[in-house]
């Protein structure tokens, strides 16, 4: 116990200490600093004055991404209770201003500042939370859910499988993290099914996100000989899983032996162009491309990095052992900020939505990187959850921002850290029984019907 208290003491007036040494326009001093603040204003659209400016519309709506209630009448409520604390005229508790505000609010204001606050925090990134000097860059894609309304089935319709009238319109993500610092670096939106929604393509309309040197880590679905002939052209390297076709066929007899399960393969341009490659791209793909195929830990795995000298099994499969991350970091999206059911009934509002959820999610990340820095540790090592619900509290009651409450607010971050859980495997099963009411088979219209005409089930009244 006494040793904990010295830690934490320690690392106290070591957080302390930095914050004094840094100066207003210092490494990670961005919370505060005047670029966020000058970025926001330079995407602020002609306006008017009104009870709900964009910069005052922006923060409720961050907030109720933040808030448990995401509902407008919550933050409409504190909105009045904070001009009501203030001295201020209370305004109407009434949603309908501050819906219309929401509307106006522009969705590529929110998208760029939602990729600029991330490419802020990874360009601050010292090589240290890089890996071997190498930035490394995360891909994985997700579905959202949107309300079932007319409006969002005709533009992101339901699974197939699912009868009309019983599912949800359905959109996919995928986005580019920083390995490092956790950050959204950039996110493609396009729908659950049919062309130009499958991840693939989404990743290629966001490409130019990547710079030359960077390591792009992904999982099965991204080793497609298209898409390493397209990452080596740009002089980006990758390491994915290899692609389910070639899983079981590969054979390490064949090829360049570099040592055991591990060899250089040389892959021939496949004979049927994809349907969303134009012929005139098709025809100038490289005719083969060489690729270094190996097996560790468990997987098989394929990579453009083709020197084992500079990059053994172990250090591969220790790199891949890190794409986990990027499963963990939509989950802290999805599930801690509750990004998984969309609330918007509009598809423009709900794409807006979205947005809204990766700018908070990259302002968190933001203030995890400051404190990580400040306390000489690595952003991964510090809980996302944690500082969420430290973020809220300061919310509610820090009035101004000074260095000695910023100071407080970063050691708070950094106090709390999250294991190292290699190799973790949980059932995907729920203890806690559910309610035992049946799965809705009809469209809800018809139930409701039907039980003014017959009423409820006995067993369920």
């Amino acid at each position: 116990m006494h040793d904990a208290i010295r830690n934490a003491r320690a690392q106290q007036r070591q957080v302390r200490s930095q914050v004094r040494e840094s100066d207003a326009y210092g490494f990670f001093n961005l919370l505060t600093g005047p670029e966020l603040f000058d970025k926001v204003e330079s995407l602020l659209p002609p306006h008017r004055e009104r009870r709900f400016p964009p910069t005052e519309t922006l923060s409720m709506f961050l907030a109720q991404a933040l808030s448990a209630d995401r509902s407008c009448q919550k933050a409409v409520d504190e909105a009045a209770i904070k001009r009501l604390a203030a001295g201020l005229t209370p305004c109407s508790t009434h949603t309908g201003a501050y819906c219309r505000a929401r509307l106006r609010l522009p969705t590529e204001m929110v998208h760029t500042l939602a990729g600029y606050v991330g490419q802020c925090v990874t360009a601050h990134a010292p090589d240290a939370w890089h890996w071997r000097g190498r930035p490394v860059r995360l891909v994985d894609g997700t579905t959202l859910v949107m309300p079932d309304t007319p409006a969002n089935q005709a533009a992101y319709p339901q699974a197939r499988s699912q009868k009309s009238g019983l599912g949800f319109p359905l959109c996919r993500m995928v986005g580019l993290v920083c390995l490092g610092s956790g950050a959204v670096l950039q996110a493609a939106i396009g729908h659950y099914r049919g062309k130009g929604g499958d991840e693939q393509s989404l990743l290629r309309s966001i490409l130019d996100t990547l710079e030359r040197g960077d390591l792009l880590l992904g999982d099965a679905f991204y080793a497609t000989y298209f898409l390493l002939c397209t990452l080596r052209e740009r002089g980006i390297d990758a390491v994915f899983e290899q692609h389910g076709s070639r899983q079981r066929t590969t054979d390490f007899r064949c090829g360049q032996r570099l040592g055991v399960r591990d060899h250089l393969m040389l892959l021939p341009k496949p004979v049927t162009k994809p349907d969303w490659m134009s012929q005139a791209d098709y025809e100038q793909a490289p005719q083969s491309l060489t690729v270094r195929e190996l097996r560790t830990g468990g997987k098989t795995l394929v990579t453009t990095l083709l020197c084992p000298k500079l990059t053994d099994k172990a250090a591969l499969r220790a790199l891949y052992r890190d794409r986990w991350h990027v499963e963990l970091d939509l989950r802290n999206i999805k599930t801690t900020l509750g990004m998984d059911r969309l609330s918007c009934q509009t598809p423009a509002m709900a794409i807006k939505e979205i947005w809204v959820y990766l700018l908070a999610y990259n302002l968190i990340r933001l203030m995890m990187a400051q404190a990580a820095w400040l306390a000489h540790r690595l952003p991964r090592q510090l809980s996302f959850k944690h500082t969420v619900q430290i973020w809220i509290a300061w919310t509610y009651h820090a009035n101004r921002i000074d260095d000695d409450k910023l100071y407080g607010l970063f050691v708070l971050i950094a106090q709390q850290h999250v294991g190292e859980r290699p190799g973790r495997i949980e059932p995907r099963a729920l203890k806690r029984r559910l309610k035992p009411y049946p799965l809705l088979t009809i469209p809800r219209a018809t139930a409701r019907a039907h039980v003014r005409e017959h009423g409820h089930p006995e067993k369920l009244k």
